[in-house]
């Protein structure tokens, strides 16, 4: 770190939602310090900067004292939700001009007649052919009608296109075409964003390539004014260290990076948080967790297995809540086909309405009150029962203390909305109502959990839960309980961790490219080859952000699959070179992951290599998080006690309200109520609670047993 005149130095992480922006200060002490602010839409940047000035204020830090900038937004994936992108044109092979409407031919809801799959990112009129053709092994069938091309380029620059997008049909084969088309495109029109897809992502399927370049192009210019905008805004404040963006694969990018290619950014905001659970259980030892974020609309889980983090090929953005977190169900949104951290979600938060249907059972979510109007209790104008609403009536929040008790809640209110709404129609008094939604938004949310655990051949009670978010600390214990896991980390800063977890990740840059072969067929000089020149274009990236020869790691995977297949499963690569033994014992390691993953695998049914992927990673001087930590900000609620309803079996309790500090000296035996700036964990009956060397709350449930053990 660099240091300002007085000695101190801060890592500052900034992650932005549509509610809050929360700010966490990481001082070379171990000191936190944060800061949740409201989010400025017509500018996030503004609100960036204000959190920025009021803890400068509050702590006396001084701009030069910053040391690095890392930042999670939602800014790409906003400007998709909300059709705010550039108005783009794409130019592809003659006879493919529709693969962004046929997609892949799937839907979410297999019978549900009403569904409509979201307009294309560009509208048909925008998506110009071009004669060409190149075979899938790179040979050019059709040489480019320039002529023709130059005219569909005007066309597309006649109706006022800020960023063009070319993704010819085997363009990953041999990208003469797609170099020539952007030769004419910068001749023509210099101002022009341009995207190609033998750049952006050279991996064969032409919906999949033709989608994430599109997607690229469209979200590019806004990523690139927003990004200036907020590089102005610390320089404003006398900020002037790097600003890294958090990637959707859990690592981090350059600004200058991010502008190129923002697929990599839009999902930055969830992987923050998985990245710093995977951080902090390795530092306690652990290896196998399962994640889960729990926040005012929607609750994401995720799996880290041996240390490592889990990602998924592709990522599909704007596919709606739902109440499922199946990671099958696809077809609803924007397919972006980049390296992200394996999330499954679920429209269940804090927010999350709480309805009955026609049969008169009781539902909760996927509809969320969001922010406006807000559960009834904050007195914003909501009329409808929400999550928050039936955790305040079963006493697990306090009325006086929400957001370090800047936030008064009207209980009294939610209870007459719950009474009228809920419980008289279901013939219940207003607590077992409250406690009802409570147990089936739980529910809701062990979908996901299992999306990422029992839907992939792992048993949920051999991994240790990790809760955190706004809510994830208050719903999570009873989950892993029902769950029949054995303990629960609430790590610092819950309600800010994404924000937090910013601060533990490293440069990553993530690499892929197409080759398809049978195993039994792959040249060896050739994909050798290959693999080098990925290999020198991934260090050289690496070296022009500063990490030299021995600062830099490469880590190598290949997705294979059987003959006939349709889709892959991405399989460790060793970093020497290939022989025919290594790749007779990657045919092996695959089917035995494809058993593991599906339940049966084909011996006699030849695999295929379908892609490399290379990560190569910079490697900081130091660690990013020093080993002890702290959160610099007192509970400021006068509460010691209050009544907390525990089901049936246990009913109303006279329960302990505590801060998180007070359990580094005593064991906290459930049920008890931890309440904090950012965050309420509850710990029911049975359970126990401690605080560990490194500020986490560890909670051991009914017949677990201690980590320590």
């Amino acid at each position: 770190m660099t240091l300002g005149g007085n000695g101190r130095a801060y890592r500052l992480g900034v992650d932005i939602g549509g509610t809050f922006t929360d700010l966490v200060f990481l001082g070379a002490d171990g000191e936190i310090r944060t800061k949740k602010v409201s989010s400025t839409p017509d500018n996030y940047a503004r609100a960036i900067g204000e959190g920025i000035r009021e803890v400068f204020a509050e702590a006396g830090i001084h701009g030069n004292e910053i040391a690095e900038v890392i930042h999670g937004t939602t800014v790409a994936s906003n400007a998709m939700l909300e059709r705010r992108g550039a108005r783009t044109g794409l130019l592809t092979t003659a006879g493919f001009r529709d693969v962004l409407e046929i997609g892949r031919g799937r839907a979410p809801r297999l019978y549900d007649l009403d569904f409509e799959k979201p307009l294309p990112l560009v509208p048909r009129f925008l998506r110009r052919p071009v004669v060409e053709r190149i075979d899938r092994h790179g040979r050019i069938l059709t040489p480019l009608d320039v002529a023709g091309a130059r005219r569909e380029i005007r066309r597309l620059l006649d109706e006022g296109i800020e960023s063009l997008a070319i993704a010819l049909i085997n363009g990953y084969a041999n990208a003469e075409h797609e170099q020539a088309l952007k030769q004419l495109a910068q001749e023509m029109a210099p101002a022009v964003y341009l995207c190609l897809s033998s750049e952006v992502h050279p991996e064969l399927r032409e919906y999949e390539r033709t989608s994430t370049t599109v997607t690229n192009a469209y979200v590019m210019p806004v990523v690139e004014r927003y990004l200036r905008t907020l590089e102005e805004e610390l320089t404003a404040d006398g900020v002037r260290a790097p600003l890294l963006i958090m990637q959707s694969n859990g690592g981090v990018m350059r600004a200058a990076a991010a502008m190129l290619k923002p697929i990599h950014i839009i999902e930055s905001g969830p992987a923050a948080g998985v990245v710093g659970a995977a951080h902090l259980a390795r530092r306690m030892g652990l290896t196998n967790i399962v994640t889960f974020d729990m926040g005012g609309t929607t609750a994401k889980a995720s799996i880290v297995e041996g240390g490592q983090l889990s990602r998924a090929a592709e990522m599909e953005v704007g596919s709606g809540a739902n109440l499922v977190g199946n990671r099958l169900m696809k077809g609803g949104g924007y397919l972006v086909r980049v390296p992200a951290i394996d999330i499954a979600e679920v429209g269940a938060g804090g927010g999350s309405i709480i309805w009955l249907d026609k049969g008169g059972a009781m539902r909760v979510g996927p509809r969320s009150a969001g922010a406006a109007p807000g559960p009834v209790c904050y007195a914003t104008g909501g009329t409808e029962p929400t999550v928050t609403d039936a955790n305040v009536l079963l006493g697990y929040l306090n009325p006086e203390y929400l957001v370090g008790g800047g936030l008064r809640l009207d209980a009294e209110r939610a209870a007459r909305v719950f009474h009228d709404r809920v419980a008289k129609p279901l013939g219940l008094d207003v607590t077992s109502a409250a406690h009802g939604a409570h147990l089936i938004v739980n529910s809701n949310m062990i979908r996901a959990v299992k999306a990422v655990s029992t839907e992939r051949g792992r048993d949920p009670r051999d991994y240790i839960f990790f809760a955190f978010g706004g809510n994830g600390s208050l719903h999570g214990i009873g989950m892993a309980e029902e769950l029949e896991m054995h303990a629960v980390i609430v790590p610092p800063a819950p309600g800010l961790f994404s924000a937090f977890g910013l601060l533990f990740s490293d440069v990553e840059h993530h690499v892929v490219h197409s080759y398809l072969r049978r195993l039994a067929d792959v040249d060896l000089s050739e994909v050798n080859a290959l693999r080098a020149r990925l290999a020198d274009e991934a260090e050289a990236t690496l070296a022009g952000e500063g990490y030299g020869p021995d600062a830099r790691t490469l880590t190598w995977e290949a997705d294979l699959r059987y003959v006939g297949q349709s889709f892959e499963l991405t399989i460790p690569l060793t970093d020497r070179p290939l022989t025919r033994g290594a790749l007779d014992e990657l045919g092996e390691t695959f089917g035995q992951e494809h058993e593991r993953t599906y339940g049966h695998r084909a011996n006699d049914e030849p695999v295929e290599l379908v892609n490399l992927r290379l990560t190569a990673r910079g490697i900081p001087a130091g660690p990013r998080v020093p080993e002890q930590i702290r959160v610099g900000r007192a509970r400021k609620s006068a509460a010691t006690s209050r009544r907390a309803y525990f089901g049936p079996k246990h009913g109303w309790l006279e329960t302990p309200v505590i801060d998180r500090g007070a359990l580094r000296d005593t064991r906290g035996e459930g049920p008890v109520i931890v309440e904090e700036y950012d965050a309420t964990t509850v710990v029911p009956p049975r359970c126990h609670a401690t605080l560990d060397a490194w500020e986490n709350i560890v909670v051991t449930l009914p017949n677990g047993r201690r980590l320590s053990e």
